[in-house]
């Protein structure tokens, strides 16, 4: 198989590469974590930049106003950004042009697709539930009609960027089945709370109260299904770029720190650790690779294999971020230097999309479910 990169995609990471380090940087990282730009934890007007870059459009047709490209650059995309640890959810843009571009009806796709491409509209998924524990069936968010609409009430948490989005896609439960929705926040019934995260960006709880909403399928559980694996396909190219460059950081610093008149680089048992690190990182790219080929597969061949993406990079991004803060010390702890907003970005990410044991659970039973197969 080639894993060579085409023109196009290789000219596309670098256009991102560029922007992350000239247009966004370490230091205007810790402004927006601040609130300089805004809230804390999230820039319009650096979402707006990314939009310009034709980011957002990456999963929307052509003919609705985006890129029409395809799962191999998004990961390219989102390596980048890793890189930099960038805090605006690009990745929710990926996932609402996906799932309205596949899953709506023809008015939804006009009315919002061009507007998402464009970075006009923020349009992110709620799906997450208190009780839920990672099971996307697990939801008490409900729906009833209302004359031609629909009327959502329940609680979603954790939504990234939920106060600062202009839209949610929701799933609710309708008539017993789980099925999808678009809520805009201007709509009334709508309540948010915004907070920081760990990571420095932000999320919300958002709470719906009869709130009117638009269909965008009746087969919710499929619709959700596809957008959480884009998203992790989407974080375990994040993830990558932070790991890729959490090592890098580590070896720099490595080659110059000196103790007993000598670089520490020149220890064998830190240059062991080191290499475990590499190791842990290029076993996470070859299943980052895995996660974006398997994107467009069949929803169960997907499925399983974004659980096994995402086990390995929890395992690989929870080693690479221990070792880097150990390697650094007591410098690899405080908020000014860079390894310790790498180290809670790969901590953030272990846990969304379910954990490490959620997903060993996943593989698990899915490899049950082919074993039951072919018994």
């Amino acid at each position: 198989m080639d894993f060579d990169f085409t023109d196009d995609q290789q000219q596309l990471r670098d256009a991102v590469h560029k922007w992350v380090e000239r247009g966004y940087g370490f230091e205007r990282r810790r402004g927006i974590e601040a609130g300089k730009e805004g809230v804390p934890g999230f820039s319009r007007a650096a979402f707006t930049e990314l939009a310009e870059l034709g980011l957002c459009g990456l999963y929307i047709p052509e003919d609705d106003g985006g890129l029409g490209m395809g799962p191999i650059e998004g990961m390219v995309v989102m390596e980048e950004l890793g890189r930099g640890i960038v805090l605006e959810p690009l990745a929710q843009s990926l996932i609402a042009g996906a799932v309205l571009s596949g899953y709506a009806g023809a008015e939804l796709r006009g009315s919002w697709l061009p507007r998402i491409s464009s970075g006009e509209a923020l349009v992110v998924l709620a799906q997450q539930e208190r009780k839920a524990r990672y099971r996307l069936n697990a939801c008490e968010t409900t729906a009833v009609q209302a004359g031609s609409g629909w009327a959502l009430t329940g609680s979603k948490n954790m939504v990234p960027a939920g106060d600062q989005a202009d839209a949610w896609l929701v799933p609710a439960m309708a008539s017993g089945k789980l099925a999808m929705f678009l809520v805009e926040r201007t709509a009334k019934g709508v309540s948010t709370r915004g907070y920081g995260t760990q990571d420095g960006g932000r999320a919300a709880d958002v709470t719906l109260d009869k709130t009117a909403a638009q269909l965008v399928t009746a087969d919710g559980l499929t619709a959700l299904e596809h957008a959480v694996d884009i998203g992790i396909a989407s974080l375990c190219a994040e993830a990558v770029g932070v790991m890729d460059q959490t090592l890098a950081v580590t070896l720099d610093y490595m080659n110059t720190r000196k103790q007993f008149g000598v670089a520490i680089a020149s220890f064998q048992a830190l240059r062991h650790r080191a290499a475990d690190m590499k190791m842990q990182l290029e076993l996470a790219r070859s299943m980052s690779y895995y996660a974006s080929l398997k994107l467009n597969a069949p929803a169960d061949e997907r499925r399983r294999a974004m659980a096994r993406a995402k086990y390995q990079l929890g395992l690989s991004m929870r080693f690479v971020g221990q070792q880097a803060v150990q390697l650094h010390g007591g410098i690899g702890m405080t908020d000014e230097y860079i390894v310790s907003h790498y180290f809670k970005k790969l901590t953030q990410l272990e846990m969304t999309y379910g954990d490490s044991l959620h997903q060993l659970g996943e593989v698990s039973a899915r490899m049950q479910e082919t074993a039951g197969v072919f018994a």
